[in-house]
């Protein structure tokens, strides 16, 4: 189980994920419509996990995603999934790069509607994984085309399982395929890259997220 504090503004949605993570054990220690009250809320309850959205009042910017840098920068260790709306590249590559990368991530709003995978992904941030959204990674790849034209678009799709943070063996499943296949695609990305290969796959996702950001 894990104590979360939430942080969104509609009042729907807010309810809605408190109702979502009882349902998978989790316990919301606090729920609230603001940065400002996400501040106090983290204060007061120490939780395991921050899920926040981006916007949040007064100017519905970028409030909610500059409260969860501070809280990370003043605990690196405390895990953050935050929310948002449409794919922002640059808040993405930003709360990627607090501390050592390790319990972050950064979902669209759709991925709430996928149930399980959000689970999962709450899940996984909280025990200090890294979550990214595949339409955000589709995104940072544009951003580099040069080598990742040399990717087949094989190697693409599996990259993009990898940067959500998959395992060797959940990649097949998704696929289809045999893990060998899926070590086989990795080593030939990797390669491509010209990123050293780690067996440990959350430095191995750290290594594509940082190479996708420069």
């Amino acid at each position: 189980m894990l104590r979360v504090v939430l942080a969104e503004d509609s009042v729907l949605l807010r309810e809605g994920l408190v109702g979502l993570l009882g349902r998978f054990g989790h316990e919301v220690v606090a729920a609230v419509g603001d940065a400002r009250a996400l501040r106090d809320a983290v204060a007061a309850h120490s939780p395991d996990l921050v899920l926040t959205d981006v916007r949040m009042p007064p100017g519905f910017q970028d409030e909610g995603l500059r409260e969860a840098l501070a809280l990370r920068a003043a605990d690196p260790r405390l895990p953050v999934l935050v929310l948002s709306q449409y794919v922002q590249r640059a808040y993405a590559a930003e709360l990627l790069g607090t501390g050592d990368g390790t319990g972050v991530g950064y979902l669209l709003k759709d991925r709430v509607g996928q149930v399980e995978q959000f689970a999962e992904a709450v899940e996984r941030v909280g025990a200090g994984g890294t979550v990214v959204d595949p339409e955000v990674v589709r995104q940072l790849l544009r951003r580099r085309r040069d080598p990742l034209e040399a990717l087949t678009p094989r190697e693409r799709e599996v990259l993009g399982l990898v940067a959500e943070g998959r395992s060797n063996s959940a990649i097949a499943r998704e696929l289809v395929v045999t893990e060998a296949a899926v070590g086989k695609h990795i080593g030939n990305i990797l390669g491509k890259l010209d990123l050293p290969p780690a067996q440990d796959t959350h430095r191995r996702v750290l290594a594509v997220l940082a190479y996708l950001r420069g």
